[in-house]
């Protein structure tokens, strides 16, 4: 239906009716694979490429494409904001942005907890561990890859559970009658392995976080994980208290 949906009797500009129009196109998904090009849309409306290029400049300034010279204009993907003042779930911080969340199970086992892990865990190396090793998804794209290492004696029943989707907290609350109420991680700016790079998707020159945290059960631990996140897919949010806040000049 080209030309269908702008209304030329209108007072509202022909590249705002397009911009209204793109925008409603891509919440609906109809650009995820590839997004038109501007002799495409200027084809679709039967408006001229100035035209065009203006409805995509305003989409361009909400964020909702990004436009690169010699690449043309792509689907700006959301970047999920994660508070740190409290405990967090990548899962739910995907779904309230409106996206499904999802994992690839590639590892769940019992396994002896090991060195590194046995002692964060305060554990015996051989004690046993079960181990989750899951591929995160946001949507299409994998967003972040965890491997948790909990005690077997608390955690066991996470062997026969469906893991494929949802927090690995309200998982252990549920299957495990286990609940965290705490913990401690370190977050560090790293440059990704190939592999790692390939596992995520990782656009070249692209850095990744990687997390290390210990859950807590009251002053319990229950799990170590090691986590590698998407840094072009995620960003770290830290928030003062009233009264707290610094001039530009303190930040240098």
């Amino acid at each position: 239906m080209p030309a269908a949906v702008l209304d030329r009797s209108s007072p509202l500009p022909l590249w705002a009716q397009i911009a209204d129009d793109l925008r409603r196109r891509l919440h609906g998904g109809e650009f995820d694979g590839r997004f038109a090009t501007d002799e495409e849309l200027t084809r679709y409306y039967q408006v001229s490429r100035q035209t065009v290029r203006e409805a995509v400049r305003h989409l361009s300034a909400e964020g909702l494409v990004v436009r690169q010279r010699g690449r043309g204009t792509e689907v700006a993907r959301p970047t999920f904001e994660q508070p740190l003042h409290s405990l967090y779930s990548l899962a739910s911080t995907v779904r309230a942005q409106g996206m499904e969340e999802r994992s690839e199970v590639l590892a769940v086992e019992l396994r002896p907890a090991g060195p590194g892990p046995g002692a964060r865990l305060g554990r015996d190396p051989l004690d046993g561990a079960v181990f989750v090793e899951r591929l995160r998804f946001a949507g299409a794209e994998p967003i972040a890859w965890d491997r948790s290492w909990l005690p077997a004696d608390r955690a066991r029943p996470l062997l026969d559970a469906d893991l494929s989707s949802g927090g690995l907290y309200d998982l252990l609350a549920l299957h495990c009658s286990l609940r965290v109420t705490g913990g401690r991680e370190r977050i560090t700016p790293v440059v990704p392995a190939p592999a790692e790079r390939k596992l995520l998707r990782l656009p070249a020159q692209v850095a990744a976080f990687s997390v290390h945290r210990l859950a807590l059960a009251g002053e319990e631990p229950v799990e170590w994980r090691e986590s590698l996140v998407r840094g072009d897919r995620y960003s770290l949010v830290a928030q003062w208290p009233d009264g707290t806040r610094n001039r530009p000049d303190d930040l240098a």
